[in-house]
């Protein structure tokens, strides 16, 4: 097996990042992730990283931060491809990405009927916080 590489999401693996995104059962209708996609590169405070080896795109995570709080988004794995570290490497990716910015905590948002992604960050050492996440949609 190779080493999956970690880096910026090129523009060419967009479509693939999609469609792992959707495979990964991450997508909601009211949410277009093409266009996340794009204000995530597209922003100083945000980006898109892709775990690749050879040319397979095989995981995904977004992270930007708002000089406090970073926030991940869209960690996805290939089906096929998980169990084997590579969610756990895209998370110490996010994580040193958020401090060469010197941003102090790291923020995630589990459904709460995702019990597996529960699982997964708590055994990376994250824990449960006494918040209520509120939300509108402004358009």
């Amino acid at each position: 097996m190779r080493p999956m590489l970690i880096g910026p999401l090129q523009p060419a693996q967009s479509d693939a990042a999609i469609q792992l995104w959707h495979d990964a059962g991450l997508t909601r209708p009211w949410n277009d992730p093409a266009q996340d996609l794009r204000r995530a590169v597209a922003g100083p405070d945000s980006t898109v990283l892709a775990g690749v080896e050879g040319e397979k795109l095989l995981a995904t995570a977004m992270v930007g931060h708002d000089g406090h709080r970073g926030w991940v988004y869209y960690l996805a794995v290939k089906p096929g491809a998980r169990g084997q570290g590579r969610g756990r490497a895209m998370m110490r990716a996010c994580e040193a990405w958020l401090v060469e910015r010197t941003v102090p905590k790291l923020n995630v948002m589990v459904r709460v009927d995702n019990a597996a992604a529960r699982g997964f960050y708590i055994s990376l050492g994250y824990r449960v916080d006494e918040v209520i996440v509120l939300s509108r949609t402004l358009h």
